[in-house]
């Protein structure tokens, strides 16, 4: 997924009881009995748990991440968060006991998972995840020996001042989550009854149905009805309005209590639960009262779940580092346009050494110049030499703080146009080994390589309309790569003119490169640089091995002796782009 490439989900969907009530189905029959086999945390709000059961081994994730609290099955995930503290006591505390009940109270976001020491006895630990926003929480529970549970572990504590109501720590007494507002619903309702419910407040209709019952959450409310009746207040509702959403009401209901689940998504968001006439019906697999799918997962909508908010979640943190990198660099290049301009004045200062030294030589063309004026001109002529022998520094100066300029413009560009995690994490080492190079103070502390950092670069590589290679350079150690260590004599390097973007290698030492080869390579610099905005970008082009190393230059930064101008159309490299995804 690239997520660079489209626009950040507008809102995310919380999981609601609903959700929760299909995530449930699907993992009992699998689920129950199963024994943990590991727990380990992904991160601060995530923990996840491995579960052996006849099929294999099934891992779950259980989030109590304020915005996105969750528990679905996941893909095996990486070896990572062993030895945290609540992985460790989780590990301890529920370690080969077997899970033989899976519970969710009412109409309550919670879910309560029973370990006991074999199949058929009853519950000796509980772990308990409740999902209700900023106030989620993880609870490993035991008997406290008076009746009650105690609690033995959890994500985190919540004192007094936090919560007046329900303060909870390590060795406290469990207590449940506040009783919901609002009735229970049922079938059993008459339609009659139900209207009078609804209508018991002078209300928005979305409003309306969440005070009077229990579990309707904003999405399961635009799932029974269209998004002007929810605004509309519930005295303006017409009678065909007041039947179609009651119908839609005892469909949900009746998909509840039959456990017909499916997953579909709609808008933005999902529904996890299906109407008869949906069963059956060619798209998503639903997931029947015996767990059987019709599709090849077996828990098709946590499949679909963990899909939809690990790209969500993906999205949320390439946005927060995205912008972390941004004011990074953005900080760097204030500060190093502040430094050349000051370079800048120095240099523009030096004419001036011709005046001082006018102004010294009429001082000592007097017939009988006083000891102050010859000590005056003497401090003219030095201040004079001083500046024309600062020339030569202060232009090496100025040409250092150039290309520094020119790198941090190229890493923001790189920046703008990153589409995944492993891009920035690739800039941001760039970036610190930029800023702490070897053997430099801090380097050491500062330079851990990141674990998708090690190993030959990856640029991006795709093939010309006639078959030849071409390999575009995503960062600065890309661009080093690409030109001095793959290219070969007879391989031709594209970049924008005098605009900070990528460089592109048109392996034409494979075979003679034809026009439709060379216009490629062309629209690809263009569309990798700043000029990617513009509908015709200058591209010079040259062989490879007329390319120079500039000295004290940081890494990917390039001259050349001689090279040609081309035109590049950024998007006519769209359509190269999008014929060879996979």
């Amino acid at each position: 997924m690239r997520l660079g490439s489209s626009a950040a989900m507008a809102s995310l969907q919380t999981l609601d009881v609903t959700s929760l009530k299909a995530v449930l189905a699907e993992w009992r029959p699998l689920l129950l009995p199963s024994r943990l086999e590991k727990a380990q945390q992904a991160d601060p709000c995530t923990i996840q748990l491995a579960l052996r059961h006849l099929q294999g081994v099934q891992w779950l994730a259980l989030s109590w991440q304020a915005e996105a609290a969750r528990v679905h099955a996941i893909d095996p995930p990486p070896r990572q968060g062993a030895g945290s503290t609540l992985a460790q006591q989780l590990q301890h505390g529920l370690g080969g006991l077997a899970l033989v009940e899976i519970h969710q109270p009412g109409w309550e976001r919670v879910v309560e998972l029973g370990f006991a020491r074999r199949p058929g006895e009853p519950p000796r630990r509980w772990l308990v995840a409740e999902l209700m926003g900023r106030h989620s929480n993880l609870l490993l529970l035991e008997p406290d020996g008076r009746g009650g549970r105690q609690v033995v572990a959890l994500g985190r504590q919540v004192r007094g001042r936090q919560s007046r109501l329900r303060p909870i720590a390590t060795g406290d007494p469990y207590q449940a989550p506040p009783p919901l507002a609002g009735d229970p619903p049922d079938r059993q309702t008459s339609m009659a009854r139900w209207q009078q419910q609804v209508a018991l407040l002078p209300l928005p209709l979305e409003q309306a149905l969440r005070a009077a019952y229990q579990g309707i959450s904003p999405a399961l409310a635009r799932q029974l009805a269209p998004g002007p009746w929810l605004r509309q207040p519930v005295g303006d509702l017409e009678p065909r309005q007041w039947e179609s959403l009651w119908q839609r009401w005892q469909a949900w209901l009746e998909a509840v209590e039959s456990e017909r689940f499916g997953w579909r998504r709609e808008g933005d968001g999902y529904r996890c639960w299906c109407l008869r006439e949906e069963v059956g019906a060619p798209g998503p697999a639903v997931a029947s009262r015996d767990g059987e799918s019709a599709g090849p997962s077996p828990m098709p909508i946590n499949t679909a779940l963990a899909r939809y908010y690990g790209n969500w979640l993906a999205s949320q943190a390439f946005q927060r580092q995205q912008h972390q990198l941004q004011q990074q660099l953005q900080r760097l290049l204030e500060r190093e346009t502040g430094q050349a301009s000051a370079q800048q004045a120095l240099l523009d200062a030096v004419p001036e050494s011709e005046a001082l030294q006018r102004q010294a030589d009429a001082l000592l063309s007097q017939r009988q110049p006083s000891r102050a004026c010859i000590a005056a001109a003497q401090k003219l002529y030095q201040q004079a030499r001083k500046r024309r022998r600062s020339v030569a520094s202060i232009s090496a100066r100025l040409e250092h703080h150039r290309h520094r300029l020119a790198w941090l413009e190229a890493s923001l560009t790189f920046l703008e146009q990153a589409g995944s995690l492993e891009e920035l994490a690739a800039l941001g080492q760039d970036l610190d080994d930029h800023l702490h190079p070897p053997g430099g103070p801090g380097a050491a502390a500062r330079r851990s390589p990141p674990s998708g950092r090690s190993g030959e670069p990856r640029p991006l590589e795709l093939r010309s309309p006639n078959g030849l290679c071409l390999q575009v350079g995503r960062n600065h150690r890309q661009n080093e790569w690409v030109v001095f260590r793959q290219a070969r004599r007879g391989d031709l390097w594209f970049h924008a003119q005098e605009l900070p973007g990528s460089h592109v290698v048109l392996r034409s030492s494979e075979q003679v490169a034809e026009e439709a080869d060379l216009q490629a390579a062309a629209d690809l610099a263009a569309h990798f640089s700043r000029g990617r905005g513009n509908r015709r970008v200058p591209v010079v082009m040259a062989p490879t091995d007329q390319l120079q190393r500039i000295p004290g230059a940081a890494p990917g930064t390039v001259r050349h002796r001689s090279a040609e101008v081309m035109w590049g159309n950024p998007e006519r490299a769209l359509t190269l782009l999008a014929a060879q995804q996979p």
